[in-house]
């Protein structure tokens, strides 16, 4: 079946770094437009960015234009999300989704704590 396993969340310093996966599984990941999503508390899920399959396209929110890349490695089935420069205001569980011809698909997410 679909699985969606995110991992690379943690406890960060304001202006840190971390690099989120996102490890796919039970569909042809590479045929697939794959996007990271986030859900800080008490707010409801945002889109953060998308790749297209080939990774030629790459929609941000302006909120994280310029601080954070999303990528992606087909051989591997692996999304990823690098985040630069980050702020409190980045505090989030951060979620991966695909859409399939079978439905829309979501990872468990993992959480992202920026504070100092």
């Amino acid at each position: 079946q679909v699985q969606l396993v995110e991992s690379g969340g943690g406890l960060v310093q304001p202006g840190g770094s971390l690099n989120l996966s996102c490890a796919a599984s039970g569909f042809n990941f590479r045929n697939e437009q794959m996007s990271w999503f986030r859900q800080a508390p008490e707010k409801k899920r945002e889109f953060v960015a998308s790749i297209s399959p080939s990774g030629t396209n790459t929609p941000y929110a302006t909120s994280v234009l310029d601080r954070f890349t999303i990528s992606r490695d087909n051989a591997r089935n692996t999304l990823y999300l690098q985040m630069n420069n980050l702020a409190p205001e980045d505090t989030a569980v951060y979620y991966c989704k695909t859409i399939l011809d079978s439905g829309t698909y979501w990872g468990k997410g993992t959480l992202v704590t920026v504070s100092s």
